[in-house]
C-alpha cells in the first residue's frame, strides 16, 4: 500500500504484478486493492511451478546485476532496470546458449535468410 501510495494513477495503470496462486495473491482484500488502484494483476497457471522457472531465473540475475544505490527516483530505477535487462539481453554471455547473449544465439539460431 506504501509502495503504491507513491506512484502516480499513470504509473499504477502501467504496473503489472505478477504471482504464483497463492493465498495472499489470490485473497478478496489484495485482488481488491489492485483493482481500486489500477494495477493489473497476472498470476502464472495454477499448480504449474514451470510457469515461473524462466521469470524466476531471470529476475534473479537481473537482481544480482543491478545497483540502485545511486537511484534518486522512479526514473533513475527505470534508467538503471533498462541499462541491465538490454546487458542481459545483448551483452551478457550465458552458458546455456552456447556462451552468446539471447540475441545473438537468436540470430545464431534463425540462420541467414
Amino acid at each position: 500500500a506504501r509502495a503504491l501510495s507513491k506512484l502516480t494513477s499513470k504509473e499504477k495503470e502501467q504496473l503489472i504484478v505478477h504471482s504464483d496462486q497463492g493465498f495472499h495473491f489470490t485473497h478478496y482484500s489484495f485482488r481488491n486493492k489492485l483493482d481500486r488502484e489500477g494495477v493489473t494483476q497476472s498470476m502464472s497457471r495454477k499448480g504449474n511451478c514451470l510457469d515461473n522457472a524462466p521469470i524466476e531465473s531471470f529476475f534473479g540475475h537481473l537482481k544480482d546485476l543491478l545497483d540502485l544505490k545511486d537511484c534518486k527516483n522512479l526514473q533513475d530505477i527505470k534508467k538503471e532496470v533498462t541499462k541491465k535487462i538490454n546487458y542481459y539481453n545483448h551483452r551478457r554471455p550465458q552458458l546455456g546458449l552456447k556462451k552468446m547473449p539471447p540475441s545473438e544465439y537468436r540470430r545464431h539460431l534463425l540462420g541467414p535468410f
